[in-house]
């Protein structure tokens, strides 16, 4: 049996689509800690998203061993591939609201990075930013706000790249035997609910947890909460 005692020391998380370091380190660091888990929080290369995932994954087992890997939307994606190919380096996987299964096509999350590139490109970044926030709840506007900034003027590139990433298919999540913690929002309609399931169906062994947009913006450390938890059942099972 594997206790809480024996978790790993490091952990590196991924940010979703358009989204910062400093958002992911909110969701997961505070209930690693608790664990005794210390939490990397990369930030997103917009000119290479995917890349710099997996560069700095790769860095952290290097150097750390085994470690813990948390994503949130395409971050979350990015974990299950990198841990598919490297099982031996990855001690388990916080997956946060899961974006879409094998190719994009016209996921809810996918054709919301296509519009949002293409308003970049035609609108600019203050109108656009402008736009999101009439019509997105405040912790997320704010948090995008942030974001956005700081990766422009290469975020439309980013949004491009995330939309076309194809994510793990059925296949892949079958074969995966690293623990695994799936957090999904019942009410979050770009990233449904049913892919989430999907993912928990497929990969043998996994738990699934739900929260709400609205729990995420009163405390985004509520996703860390719920994934840890989830896994330390699991691992003390």
């Amino acid at each position: 049996m594997i206790g809480m005692r024996e978790w790993p020391s490091h952990a590196v998380v991924l940010p979703g689509t358009g989204s910062d370091a400093q958002f992911a380190a909110e969701a997961f660091a505070p209930a690693l800690a608790a664990v005794g888990t210390s939490t990397e929080a990369i930030e997103p290369d917009p000119t290479d998203v995917v890349a710099s995932y997996e560069a700095a994954l790769d860095a952290a087992a290097c150097e750390h061993g085994p470690i813990i890997i948390g994503g949130i939307s395409i971050g979350a994606a990015v974990a299950v591939a990198w841990a598919s190919r490297n099982p031996g380096r990855a001690y388990a996987i916080l997956a946060a609201l899961p974006p879409w299964i094998g190719p994009p096509g016209d996921a809810p999350a996918a054709a919301s990075a296509r519009y949002t590139s293409r308003r970049l490109v035609d609108e600019g970044l203050a109108a656009t930013t402008a736009e999101m926030v009439a019509s997105t709840p405040t912790w997320l506007a704010e948090t995008l706000t942030r974001s956005w900034r700081a990766q422009w003027p290469d975020l439309p590139a980013a949004l491009l790249e995330a939309s076309a990433y194809t994510a793990p298919d059925r296949e892949v999540l079958a074969r995966l035997r690293v623990p695994t913690a799936i957090v999904a929002a019942v009410d979050d309609p770009v990233h449904p609910y049913d892919v989430a399931r999907i993912w928990h169906a497929d990969i043998a062994g996994s738990s699934l947890s739900t929260v709400t947009l609205a729990d995420i913006g009163a405390d985004p450390g509520i996703i860390g909460a719920r994934a840890v938890s989830a896994l330390s059942a699991s691992l003390e099972r």
